[in-house]
């Protein structure tokens, strides 16, 4: 075969946003935590074939944003993910910051739970998605939505991996909002049982380590009781 066809790995650019946060090894001062998203998403990104480039923290100010921004571009990148600063408080600029380098929005702010403030756009050739900060959060949008666009771009055929199961106790009826809940799923008798946590918080990290699986509620799901059907995406 004296040629072949190919196709590029994707580039993926990951830009952190926040004062608050430090790289791992640093000393904590008030209000600051660790910079953890990065490895996650860019564990995400590496599974489905593509290249992780990690430019690191930008501080809280459009134009130490504007500037990772721009070495993204600058680097080739195919798709640009940002996170924390995709929310509507005063620090949260990674709107303003994308519009005013070009980016053309497609959506923001989704029905989702954890999630929400997830934002996607086009700036020229270039996907850019906001992800939440909040670290759960930003690991169940990478699976979601950021592992599926880098498999397509990279050629790749990609499905969710998403089964039948019973719940082991009763869940409450869901608001308006699709809900993503973290829980064990184990085999028993050749059926699969979903245990969900009692604690969902996102930033909670713990939880999802060791969670293998996503309970999947729809908008305004009815109660449902121990037993019952259940949908799962499965995590590994």
């Amino acid at each position: 075969h004296p040629a072949l066809n190919v196709v590029r790995q994707p580039l993926v650019a990951i830009i952190a946003t926040g004062d608050e946060l430090l790289p791992p090894g640093s000393t904590l001062g008030p209000d600051q935590i660790i910079s953890s998203n990065a490895y996650g998403v860019a564990a995400a990104a590496q599974s489905v074939g593509a290249r992780a480039l990690d430019l690191g923290i930008a501080a809280d100010r459009k134009e130490a944003i504007a500037a990772l921004i721009r070495r993204a571009v600058q680097a080739g990148a195919d798709v640009i993910v940002t996170l924390g600063g995709a929310s509507v408080g005063d620090h949260d600029l990674i709107h303003d910051v994308l519009t005013s380098e070009g980016m053309r929005l497609d959506f923001w702010k989704i029905a989702m739970r954890p999630g929400k403030p997830l934002m996607f756009g086009r700036l020229g050739n270039v996907r850019c998605i906001g992800l939440p900060g909040n670290p759960v959060a930003s690991i169940v949008c990478s699976q979601l939505f950021l592992k599926p666009l880098l498999a397509r771009l990279g050629g790749r055929n990609f499905r969710q991996d998403v089964r039948t199961a019973r719940l082991s106790a009763a869940m409450p009826a869901n608001d308006l909002r699709q809900d993503y809940v973290r829980a064990v799923v184990r085999e028993d008798a050749g059926t699969l049982v979903a245990t969900p946590f009692g604690i969902q918080d996102s930033s909670m990290l713990r939880m999802l380590a060791d969670a293998n699986g996503l309970i999947m509620r729809e908008p305004f799901a009815l109660a449902a009781e121990a037993g019952a059907e259940c949908s799962v995406l499965m995590l590994r």
